[in-house]
């Protein structure tokens, strides 16, 4: 029998029902956004728990950004140097990491390994809630659990992942300074003093607030994998690997979209 649908048309149709699933996906995600933003300004306020989850999202992560941070600066000195040492600039190398660690490397670096720690966690925490119907009894009982569960983990994360930034940023410089006096040895006050003199508000306060967009699309792409993931034991990977890889790529998306925006206005 002849074909009566020529390959390409056949080929487009059966590519339609994941372009389908696609916006069918961000269609979800964009109610889940607009029920937050709903939850979150109508009282009552979920404070203690807010409290809570502040503490845990801030603890759980501390020791590995603050490994990964000194690291990150150590490193990108050491490989800094020869560069700069071939043109005879190596005046020229604390200022050049401070600047690169602050407007770019620390907050990308320490928002892709929250969303692997934390964004992991709060997958699978909120899916296993929902499989063990935690979230089910919530509503029997007369508590939201949106607005208790989902809430004040978005809000926790918007608000610690800032806090993270600005400590990775400081150890990541001090991890420099460590790198810098394993070649030569250099003050710390002279060191940090061409820090501070060449970094502008222009590189700390944009890089500052796209952090708070980090922390944001990281905890609600973890709650709405967890908060919608399927029945059964297989449904908590899955929402921990979508928390994860999504969350990451939002990360990466966001701060494209931030330095366009910063590149307009310098």
């Amino acid at each position: 029998m002849k074909r009566l649908i020529p390959i390409d048309i056949e080929t487009n149709l059966n590519r339609i029902p994941l372009l389908s699933g696609f916006f069918n996906a961000v269609s979800k995600l964009t109610l889940f956004v607009l029920r937050f933003f709903k939850e979150a300004l109508k009282p009552p306020y979920e404070f203690s728990e807010l409290a809570k989850q502040s503490y845990q999202v801030g603890n759980r992560s501390f020791a590995l950004i603050a490994i990964t941070a000194f690291i990150m600066g150590l490193v990108l000195t050491i490989q800094s140097r020869p560069v700069l040492a071939e043109f005879g600039a190596t005046s020229w190398l604390p200022s050049m990491v401070a600047v690169s660690i602050v407007r770019e490397i620390g907050p990308v670096i320490t928002a892709v390994i929250f969303a692997g720690k934390v964004g992991s966690g709060i997958g699978a925490e909120l899916a296993s809630m929902k499989v063990t119907e935690q979230i089910d009894a919530m509503e029997v009982s007369g508590i939201n659990p949106f607005k208790y569960v989902v809430v004040t983990r978005v809000i926790a994360t918007t608000l610690m992942l800032p806090v993270l930034v600005a400590f990775a940023d400081a150890v990541a410089l001090y991890g420099s300074y460590f790198g810098a006096n394993l070649k030569e040895v250099v003050s710390f006050h002279l060191f940090f003093s061409e820090v501070f003199g060449k970094l502008d508000f222009s590189d700390v306060f944009p890089a500052f607030i796209k952090t708070f967009f980090f922390g944001f699309s990281i905890g609600i792409i973890s709650c709405y994998t967890g908060y919608n993931a399927g029945n059964g034991t297989e449904g908590v990977g899955k929402a921990a690997n979508a928390a994860v890889v999504f969350g990451s790529l939002l990360v990466f998306l966001v701060d494209m979209i931030a330095v366009q925006i910063t590149s307009l206005f310098t």
